[in-house]
């Protein structure tokens, strides 16, 4: 399958998904081209953005097992190649 490049958003409102998701991001390290998290602790939220270089269906599962863990939420959006 034709690789891809996506951004990952993800919004975590559960702090108690975080360990989870960390293992979870860590299984597709060698994907991953770079990770940014903001902390917006006026609202309890935790902002975090992946970039990822990966098989579009392994960038689906990525995206599909965050957003079912509780109180995260993630989507991706997927740039056309060359």
């Amino acid at each position: 399958m034709e690789e891809r490049i996506a951004m990952l958003s993800i919004i975590i409102e559960d702090t108690e998904s975080v360990a989870r998701m960390n293992s979870i991001l860590h299984e597709y390290s060698e994907n991953i081209i770079g990770r940014m998290g903001i902390p917006y602790r006026d609202e309890n939220l935790y902002l975090i953005s992946i970039a990822i270089d990966a098989p579009m269906d392994k960038i689906n599962t990525l995206t599909g097992r965050l957003g079912r863990l509780p109180g995260v939420s993630a989507k991706a959006v997927y740039a056309k190649r060359s």
